[in-house]
């Protein structure tokens, strides 16, 4: 056989085969998807009977719960109804007692429109007889209701001044027994264990020269060296006919101190010229500085406080050069604080506190030349920027009073202040000043009516006042002579105390002829 029949028979052998196969793998589907179809439906079967079960579950179940909830829901409604009816029963119960309530509230409303009507009847009758009674006391009194009001007032006004004045003179009398007599003691050994030196005040200071030709030197050329040397210090220099000596003139006292030491070295040295000069001022102001802070330790060494900040203790010793009536302030301020220290311990209280706000109470006039505003201001600010205590602070702003004392303490410190400016020899007032307080001390007691004459005698510590006996009796006095002393107290600055004497002298005059 050729190649071409062998490659035929190949192919036809390949062809059957193909078509065997393909014969073959169709019955064999076939055959599996019988089974399949039979395993679905025996799958589709086993489901319909697991639904119809377990639709048969569920209903059973859904029946319980329904049930279940039905009942739950019928003792609801029961419980609910009983609580509906036991409510009903309570609104029925409220309804009767309340048409009760409204039956007696009627029953009493009558019987109180009926006593009204008797009271209104009864009051129409009694303001009847109420006007025939004043009618007959009128008759026979022969005055009007207006007149007794006013004569009984007046009766009953003379009556309370009467027993007011003496009342007055009661509680005066009994002060005077006893506290008078306890605040003198403290005080007067107060004073008796203090001293003080007194400085007189000046707005000038004085330069002795050696000779008068040295003028010219200070003067300089053209002036040079005295503008330079009142440049330098802020005073004024005069220079007059006085012989050998030159004058400093300026307010502020440390200006003026340093001005007089710069002069005094220029003066010693004998060389004067504008350098020299400031150099000289420069060195006379470092000295007073020192000065300064050496008298503000001495001032808290010799009262024996410690701790004050050390800018507020330079402050402090700026007061050796300050002056008021006369009264070195530094010298002052010490002595207000032993006396008030002194004070303190016997009342039992700490003297150290007391000590310390005397000490401070004027710090304020170190640096009124230099800030506005009043001592006693610039005193309460300096004792905050410091940290001083709220008791020290209280004391420096009720010392003269702009603010009533609430402590001890600063009640001490104004009496102290006070004992301390009105001690004899410590302050020194002008003449005119002096003049002036004792006219408006006279004029004070002049303004009250029943005054006749006052004197104001003993340097205007006591005012003698003369009533007219026929405007003023004996109760009234007490009450004119307090009425005065609050007046002046509200009206008038004074050191000290001063005595209201009030007199009343009757005098008859006849002649036998």
């Amino acid at each position: 056989m050729g190649p071409v029949a062998w490659t035929l028979i190949c192919v036809g052998v390949a062809v059957v085969s193909f078509l065997a196969g393909i014969y073959i793998r169709k019955k064999v589907a076939e055959k599996a998807i019988g089974s399949a179809e039979q395993e679905a439906a025996r799958i589709i079967d086993e489901a319909k009977k697991a639904a119809e079960t377990a639709k048969k579950e569920t209903l059973v179940e859904a029946k319980e719960e329904a049930l279940r909830v039905k009942n739950e829901a019928e003792r609801e409604l029961k419980e609910r109804r009983n609580d509906l009816q036991r409510l009903e029963r309570r609104a029925m119960q409220k309804e009767e007692n309340l048409d009760r309530k409204l039956e007696n509230l009627d029953k009493k409303e009558e019987l109180l429109n009926k006593k009204i009507k008797e009271n209104e009847e009864l009051k129409e009758e009694i303001e009847k007889i109420k006007q025939e009674q004043i009618e007959m006391l009128q008759k026979i009194s022969q005055m009007t209701v207006e007149e007794a009001k006013t004569s009984l007032l007046t009766k009953v006004e003379s009556e309370a001044r009467h027993l007011m004045a003496m009342r007055l003179a009661d509680i005066e009398q009994e002060y005077k027994e006893t506290a008078d007599e306890k605040a003198k003691n403290i005080i007067t050994l107060a004073i008796q264990r203090c001293a003080a030196d007194s400085v007189a005040e000046a707005t000038v200071s004085v330069v002795d020269l050696p000779n008068d030709e040295m003028k010219g030197r200070i003067i300089g050329r053209e002036g040079r060296n005295i503008r330079a040397i009142e440049t330098l210090t802020g005073v004024d220099l005069i220079i007059d006919d006085t012989p050998e000596a030159i004058t400093i003139s300026s307010f502020d006292p440390v200006r003026r101190e340093i001005a007089r030491l710069a002069l005094e070295k220029l003066i010693s040295d004998g060389r004067i010229h504008p350098s020299r000069i400031e150099e000289m001022v420069e060195k006379s102001r470092k000295e007073v500085e020192a000065i300064i802070k050496k008298e503000g330790e001495q001032a808290t060494f010799e009262t024996g406080i410690h701790g004050i900040n050390p800018e507020l203790v330079k402050i402090l010793g700026r007061l050796k050069f300050r002056t008021s009536y006369g009264q070195n302030v530094l010298k002052h301020s010490i002595e207000v604080a032993h006396i008030a220290g002194m004070i303190a311990s016997e009342l039992g209280i700490d003297p150290a506190m007391a000590k310390r706000a005397g000490l401070l109470h004027d710090i304020g006039k170190a640096m009124t030349h230099e800030v506005d505003g009043s001592h006693v201001q610039i005193g309460i600010e300096l004792a905050k920027k410091y940290k001083e205590s709220r008791e020290v602070i209280h004391a420096i702003e009720s010392h003269h009073g702009d603010v009533e004392p609430s402590t001890l303490t600063a009640m001490i410190v104004q009496a102290a202040d006070a004992i301390s400016a009105a001690r004899p020899g410590a302050r020194r007032e002008n003449l005119e000043t002096y003049i002036k307080r004792l006219q408006k001390l006279e004029e004070i007691a002049n303004s009250f009516s029943g005054i006749e004459k006052s004197f104001a005698i003993q340097a205007g510590r006591e005012i003698r006042i003369m009533v007219k006996p026929e405007e003023v009796n004996d109760d009234q006095m007490p009450l004119v002579a307090h009425e005065i002393a609050k007046k002046i107290e509200s009206e008038l600055d004074y050191p000290g105390q001063i005595k209201i004497n009030v007199i009343r002298e009757t005098r008859q005059i006849d002649y036998a002829k």
